[in-house]
């Protein structure tokens, strides 16, 4: 696992990147090899500095036009529960964490994660157990999502 992706989409989750760039996150994450850390920030207050040149690199955006090329270098993607994202990524064949958003009032999110963590695609926690969930993940046990059936995902979103 060289390179994991964070994104919290078009919203602010700086909670989530918070998280995933403290030091025990970090240590965790370097723990299982990751080299490179890119972090999307979205319209987030929160902006961690790059950093080059250490055991772990770390690079910083808000928003990009695309962010299939960074699905596509990602060993790992650690997303918040947007149902664009899970998607995108699921799409993509890439292991997918979702870090579920508390503070979100009426959380389908939430539904979502656990709905696609019965169904073996996706691992889910929430900030305050990442860094737990990372050292203990087992990415071997997700299931591949099945390509080109964005209408069932449409319509397990419309049942929410």
């Amino acid at each position: 696992m060289k390179s994991v992706f964070v994104t919290v989409g078009t919203t602010s989750f700086d909670e989530l990147i918070a998280a995933v760039s403290s030091p025990p996150a970090m240590r965790a994450l370097r723990s299982r090899g990751c080299e490179r850390l890119v972090l999307q920030i979205g319209r987030g207050a929160l902006e961690p500095a790059p950093r080059r040149g250490a055991a772990l690199a770390l690079d910083v955006f808000r928003f990009k036009e695309s962010l299939a090329e960074e699905l596509r270098r990602a060993d790992l993607v650690i997303s918040h529960a947007g149902a664009g994202s899970c998607l995108e990524t699921l799409e993509e064949g890439k292991p997918l964490l979702v870090v579920i958003n508390e503070k979100l009032m009426d959380n389908h999110q939430l539904e979502l994660a656990k709905q696609l963590h019965r169904d073996g695609h996706v691992l889910y926690c929430n900030c305050s157990t990442l860094v737990e969930t990372l050292q203990s993940m087992d990415l071997s046990t997700l299931k591949p999502f099945p390509p080109g059936q964005p209408e069932k995902f449409a319509l397990f979103l419309d049942k929410l």
